[in-house]
């Protein structure tokens, strides 16, 4: 197991009495699903559909904490603000209170009991994450908390990434286009970002069209990388653009493609780098792609 402090990451607290009913009405997932035993995934879009803001969900008592890119963090409570109105909700910023971990690779699920969300004798809590088993153990820890008291070596930044690449896990800024991204191109429907049971969220005509009109042509898959890549690189089959390279990390990377394209098989260029999809088995593709590349 491995463990990395991720210090990229902030820490919002969501208190009052309509705390629950107030987000239930903006995110892509159902606020229940954070019931002190479990932690969620979700987005906040714009009223078309697009994506502003990926964040988990914990309760703590009465509480809710959200973790999320920190350069996001205000902008995000600045946001869920305007939609306050009367509501009986309050946001603030702890990020000075608390950390944000990930525990990963074998033996990441013993820290937690039964499996279910655990809080440490020091206040750190623990839930599997919520995208996928395999993607390990994500914790709010208290300043000062020592989580590697509970096992495994420090990762490196690199490690993590390739880690979450391998996974096909989306991460802003790279991955994630402020009011460009679709949640269905960006695997949320998989990943357990988007419930569809819920009922009305901001943006979830599109959504919901998307999905069930099948009208998704591209998804971002993770890359094997052959050659010298750079993020923003246009990512070119037989004189075509078929997409763009996202993050990068070494020999692997993440991509948004057209399905005609990964279909295909065609030898994928993004300057003088060759690229070559890696899909993860959880990705559920359709059986043709069904658009020119």
């Amino acid at each position: 197991m491995k463990h990395i402090h991720l210090s990229q990451r902030r820490v919002i607290r969501i208190t009052g009495e309509d705390a629950r009913s107030f987000l239930q009405g903006l995110i892509s997932n159902d606020i229940g699903h954070a019931d002190g035993t479990r932690g969620l995934y979700a987005a906040l879009l714009t009223p078309q559909g697009k994506y502003l803001f990926d964040f988990f969900i914990v309760a703590d008592g009465e509480a809710l904490l959200m973790d999320v890119l920190g350069t996001d963090a205000d902008a995000l409570i600045k946001k869920l603000t305007m939609f306050k109105l009367r509501s009986k909700v309050t946001l603030e910023d702890a990020g000075p209170e608390y950390d944000v971990h990930v525990l990963f690779g074998d033996g990441a699920k013993a820290a937690l009991t039964d499996g279910k969300q655990t809080r440490t004798d020091d206040g750190v809590i623990l839930y599997a994450d919520p995208r996928l088993p395999v993607a390990g153990v994500r914790a709010i820890a208290p300043k000062g908390s020592d989580v590697a008291a509970l096992g495994g070596d420090t990762a490196t930044d690199a490690e993590y990434q390739r880690h979450r690449i391998t996974l096909g896990l989306p991460e802003a800024p790279l991955d994630l286009e402020k009011e460009k991204s679709i949640l269905l191109e960006s695997g949320f429907d998989e990943l357990s970002g988007v419930d569809w049971q819920k009922g009305c969220y901001m943006g979830q005509e599109l959504t919901a069209r998307t999905k069930y009109r099948g009208l998704i042509k591209k998804r971002l898959v993770p890359v094997a990388i052959d050659g010298a890549a750079v993020p923003g690189t246009d990512i070119v089959a037989d004189g075509k653009v078929v997409g763009d390279l996202r993050s990068v990390h070494g020999d692997i990377g993440m991509a948004m493609l057209r399905l005609a394209a990964i279909d295909a098989g065609a030898r994928l260029n993004a300057g003088d780098a060759t690229l070559t999809p890696q899909v993860p088995a959880w990705m559920q593709l359709p059986e043709s792609g069904g658009a020119e590349a």
